[in-house]
């Protein structure tokens, strides 16, 4: 008598995703603030403080719209079973059944 195992799919929680949204943002968005101010005071006539105020509101925008659309990306993967770690039994089981699928076609 064999027990059979259940497919174990592991799913990232909400605060997860919202976390590693965050983390990624300080980084991303440090990246967007040097490159803004580096790009608009050689570029530009601006002073100093113009140019800090400029890549300050570039990377303000910056951080809202990347952390919401991080966000909806990592949440809509995380739906996404493809590539997820399964149970090795039940693993097998669906690499068994997708060949014979597969045989039965051709």
């Amino acid at each position: 008598m064999t027990k059979e195992k259940v497919t174990k799919i592991n799913k990232d929680n909400p605060l997860r995703s919202i976390s590693k949204a965050i983390s990624w943002r300080i980084i991303a968005s440090g990246a967007t603030f040097l490159i803004s101010f580096i790009i608009f005071k050689q570029y530009t006539d601006k002073t100093n403080n113009e140019v800090l105020q400029t890549a300050s509101i570039i990377t303000g925008v910056d951080v809202v719209a990347k952390l919401l659309l991080y966000y909806l990306h990592e949440r809509v993967w995380t739906n996404i079973t493809w590539g997820k770690y399964w149970e090795r039994r039940a693993r097998r089981k669906y690499i068994k059944k997708m060949r014979k699928t597969i045989n039965n076609n051709n």
